[in-house]
């Protein structure tokens, strides 16, 4: 029989990400080492927002506040 293999560690976290707007984005990559125990919701939201603010600052193309976040499949 084959040996199952241990999951890899990447040290991230996938999201998918709906704005108000109706757009969406998958698998926003967060860093294991932002997200806060205690407020883990509001960490996950400030860092996506953060990375947003960059991309809009390089593209010229502003993001929409943020409508819900759920974990991408498969994590």
């Amino acid at each position: 029989m084959a040996k199952k293999k241990q999951p890899v560690e990447t040290g991230y976290v996938l999201y998918d990400v709906l704005y108000e707007d109706g757009n969406r984005t998958s698998n926003r990559r967060v860093p294991r080492s932002e997200i806060d125990t205690y407020n883990e919701e509001g960490s996950i939201k400030a860092f996506i927002e953060a990375q947003d603010r960059k991309i809009a600052e390089m593209s010229g193309n502003p993001r929409g506040p943020i409508k819900s976040m759920t974990k991408s499949p498969g994590q």
